[in-house]
């Protein structure tokens, strides 16, 4: 684990318990299950949706790009602001921004079917 990795879980301590797996390079942070941040090349992303992605904006906050296959993608994080590695109540403020617009998208998600059993004749 990189010494920024390890930096996030102190910047999450006040948020609670986070934990890091990697991905595509970068590293997926997750709390309760949930991924509410990635980290990419030392850089923290904290995810947004449309209630919150003005608070980004309003800071003009890079949103989180990548290339795949000579294209040019991006995901609804953006980069987190200096001031919530400054400061533990902006590190919860943010953070909590973040797992809630990640529980908002889990909960848009439609339920897996399962299939209906047989019946017989």
């Amino acid at each position: 684990m990189s010494s920024f990795l390890d930096y996030i879980h102190e910047v999450f301590e006040p948020f609670g318990p986070v934990t890091t797996r990697p991905m595509f390079g970068g590293h997926s942070i997750f709390h309760d299950g949930l991924t509410f941040a990635l980290v990419d090349e030392d850089i923290l992303y904290l995810k947004a949706d449309a209630k919150s992605i003005h608070l980004f904006e309003d800071k003009n906050l890079p949103r989180f790009t990548f290339e795949m296959k000579g294209k040019l993608g991006s995901m609804n994080y953006y980069q987190a602001p200096d001031e919530m590695f400054e400061d533990p109540e902006n590190a919860l403020y943010w953070a909590t921004i973040a797992f809630e617009a990640a529980l908002r998208a889990k909960a848009k998600k439609k339920p897996k079917k399962k299939p209906s059993p047989k019946k017989g004749i």
